[in-house]
């Protein structure tokens, strides 16, 4: 606490009979907290467009879909509202993906390709993936909420076909050969990202120029982040840096 030696802790508990067990143990206050989206709640308000290479538009409100698409007609208008997941766009890790995707995409011209979306939050990347080329995407994550946030977004932004969201674990999916993809996206904690980075590896096509994008990444875990990615088998093809985020474009090593 300020002026003081004392630190406040505050626990989110799931009911209140875990929250008595604490304030049995440790003293203190419990008050119940009320059920709503507080993702949604703070938001900044009048949340300007982000404009991704020249490709991508992203607004947080369908009244700004239109107006969008007149006066940039020749990219893509994605609408994605603050909710209870994460991943609107406007948060660095989420821009530096979308801006590797946009740069994969004009690489792949002219091919075919499919991207799996790890951790998909609100979908903004895998809906992302499809309208920038894309033939299909796969999309999970792990949280329920998300997941039904990113079926509602699907919904808002045209329902396009090829796109598959379901409630999965990382490490417990494996997706069949067919499904597996020529670009995998995990925006995820870097902690996490250590532990998955064998599951990933397998996630990829067998064929040659397979692409793992990743971030979530303090500046402080970009080594070891990297160092746990090279022993999965995977090399650094580029690195990103967004303030304290780091992101990085990875392949498999052959």
């Amino acid at each position: 606490m300020p002026g003081s030696s004392c630190l406040q802790v505050q626990c989110y508990c799931r009911n209140a009979v875990e929250a008595a067990a604490l304030l049995s143990a440790f003293g203190g206050e419990m008050r119940e907290l009320e059920d709503r989206d507080w993702v949604a709640a703070t938001a900044p308000e009048n949340t300007p467009p982000l404009m991704i290479r020249n490709r991508l538009v992203v607004v947080s409100s369908p009244a700004q879909v239109q107006p969008m698409r007149q006066r940039y007609p020749g990219r893509h208008v994605l609408c994605f509202p603050a909710e209870r997941a994460f991943g609107t766009g406007n948060h660095g890790t989420t821009a530096t993906c979308l801006r590797m995707l946009c740069d994969e995409a004009r690489a792949r011209r002219g091919q075919s390709w499919r991207v799996i979306d790890v951790g998909c939050g609100t979908g903004i990347l895998g809906l992302a993936a499809l309208q920038l080329g894309a033939q299909n995407a796969l999309c999970f994550d792990f949280d329920a909420s998300a997941v039904e946030v990113a079926q509602r977004n699907l919904r808002r932004n045209g329902e396009l076909p090829g796109i598959r969201v379901f409630q999965a674990n990382v490490f417990e999916w494996t997706p069949s050969e067919s499904e597996r993809a020529e670009v995998v996206v995990a925006n995820l904690f870097s902690g996490l990202l250590q532990k998955a980075f064998p599951r990933l590896h397998s996630y990829l096509s067998c064929a040659p120029g397979g692409v793992l994008i990743v971030s979530g990444i303090l500046r402080e875990q970009a080594h070891d982040t990297l160092s746990a990615a090279q022993r999965a088998g995977f090399s650094l093809l580029r690195q990103a840096v967004c303030g304290k985020w780091v992101s990085m474009k990875l392949t498999q090593e052959t």
